[in-house]
């Protein structure tokens, strides 16, 4: 096998604990997000009451933003905040960088989810936060997940990498 770069060293190492601060569902196409204080998600199925709720093959079947970046969004719409629904993301965590779990599976409170790809804006967020909401959130929209195995996500729970 062969040693480790020192860059893959960098890669690998993510002390940072993070921390749910908001959970959000989409019961439908269209309709508001729905806080939550806790939630059950499956593999292969996701959130429970989530419309993505049976799409066992998709690579999103939660999503995250980090609590971060909605200020960093918020401050280039010129708004002091937004709150987290109108972003349409799954869980806000706060101090972790979610970029870091790239490749990695991690648990938040007993379940554990896997990193998928980056949640890119859709145009509904041009509608939604206004003009130029689209490019105010590109670079911050977030992570895509699976989930690996079954559990509860409540808020406050911990976001830690799996060892």
């Amino acid at each position: 096998m062969p040693e480790q770069t020192p860059l893959q060293t960098l890669l690998d190492t993510l002390p940072q604990i993070g921390r749910v601060e908001w959970i959000g569902i989409r019961p439908a196409r269209g309709e508001a997000m729905e806080a939550r204080d806790i939630v059950a998600v499956t593999p292969g199925k996701g959130l429970e009451g989530d419309r993505f709720k049976g799409r066992e093959t998709s690579k999103r079947q939660v999503t995250l933003i980090q609590k971060e970046h909605l200020y960093a969004i918020a401050s280039c719409l010129q708004r002091d905040a937004i709150a987290p629904e109108v972003f349409r993301r799954n869980i806000v965590v706060s101090g972790l960088n979610l970029l870091a779990l790239k490749g990695k599976r991690f648990r938040i409170g007993n379940a554990v989810l896997e990193y998928t790809g980056l949640c890119h804006p859709c145009s509904k967020m041009e509608t939604t936060l206004g003009p130029g909401g689209y490019n105010a959130m590109r670079g911050h929209g977030g992570i895509t997940t699976r989930v690996v195995e079954a559990g509860d996500i409540a808020l406050g729970d911990e976001v830690q990498v799996r060892k």
